[in-house]
């Protein structure tokens, strides 16, 4: 029995290893769903470990596989573990892992990208936004097909205070491909600084934890796996609806190379480009002639305000799409020769 006023440590009982769990019920990585396998534990304890403090907190973890990474969470001394596994395959591992640890796990076969999470934990672990995060983490060794939608998924979540963070500031520690975990923490003037960056650094404190070799999972990736965490910021360093500011973002970075005059051009139809693109960065007051990854978060945040009064001038502004403008030219041009053809094509069936 344990001493008053302590909880006894939680083990689980010996269990199978990773690697004969893998044996056992037949399983091979699929490369279509980019699964990669990580069965060094002292490694899936280091990634848990970033977690920060887990004992009797709610755990998600995101496509556990064969169960490396839940292992170390459950030996953590979490409260309770939620499983959300997409490949049926893994289901009977994980339930082995449920049943040495009675009461403490649930599993839920279901893509993550469809999975409700705003029902996911207790009620009474809410929290108000301003205060510290809730007892409740986000844990993942992300599939890479995934990995990037969904983060994007969740930041949306973050900026609407709903799913996952309608608990409040529910923390994620996550594992990218070491050149996506780059741009999502990349300083402006950075090599990878991009949309991803802009995207998670305004609505989260991101740090790059530590990078995994490639050659520690089975099979080996082509590339190595760094960890990185977030923390949902108490007041974003811009304050207008995510869909306008990935807007910004995504036509700032559409030609990443030029000057980022040319990106912010696309924001506005054909007529009256240039004098509105001129507008608004000077009202935001931001350089034409920087490129997308010199500019710091605060111009970012000044373009996307200066866009937010044009589009409240003009109501249609913000449902332009160059692309679709593009392909109506495009559709245009080709109408000519097209009619031309049939006129020829009916001469022909005359003659």
């Amino acid at each position: 029995m344990a001493a008053p006023g302590k909880v006894a440590a939680f083990r689980l009982p010996p269990l199978p290893t990773i690697g004969e769990i893998i044996r056992l019920f037949r399983l091979k990585a699929q490369k279509q769903l980019s699964q990669n396998f990580l069965l060094d534990l002292r490694l899936t304890d280091k990634i848990v470990q970033q977690a920060g403090e887990l004992k009797n907190t709610h755990v998600c973890e995101v496509g556990p596989g064969p169960g490396g990474i839940t292992r170390s969470i459950l030996s953590a001394g979490v409260e309770h573990l939620l499983l959300i596994e997409k490949d049926a395959r893994f289901i009977p591992g994980l339930q082995m892992l449920s049943e040495a640890a009675p009461g403490k796990v649930c599993i839920v076969h279901g893509d993550i990208l469809n999975y409700r999470m705003e029902k996911a934990f207790p009620k009474h672990l809410k929290k108000n936004w301003e205060d510290e995060p809730p007892d409740i983490h986000i844990i993942g060794n992300l599939p890479f097909s995934v990995s990037t939608p969904l983060i994007i998924k969740w930041l949306e979540n973050v900026s609407k205070k709903d799913g996952p963070f309608s608990y409040g500031r529910t923390q994620m520690t996550l594992t990218f491909q070491k050149e996506v975990a780059e741009r999502l923490t990349a300083n402006p003037g950075g090599k990878q600084r991009s949309r991803l960056s802009i995207m998670s650094q305004y609505l989260c404190t991101v740090e790059n934890c530590f990078v995994i070799p490639g050659q520690a999972f089975v099979p080996k990736p082509e590339v190595d796996v760094a960890v990185v965490h977030f923390t949902p910021l108490v007041q974003p360093k811009i304050q207008q609806p995510f869909k306008l500011v990935e807007k910004v973002v995504q036509s700032v970075f559409q030609f990443r190379r030029k000057y980022c005059f040319r990106g912010l051009e696309t924001l506005f139809p054909e007529n009256g480009r240039l004098k509105r693109t001129e507008q608004l960065m000077m009202a935001a007051n931001v350089d034409p002639t920087l490129r997308p990854f010199q500019l710091s978060m605060s111009q970012f945040r000044n373009l996307c305000n200066t866009y937010r009064k044009m589009c409240d001038e003009d109501p249609g502004l913000f449902v332009f799409d160059y692309r679709e403008e593009l392909r109506q030219k495009k559709k245009k041009k080709r109408l000519p020769s097209s009619t031309g053809q049939l006129e020829q094509t009916e001469e022909e069936n005359q003659l």
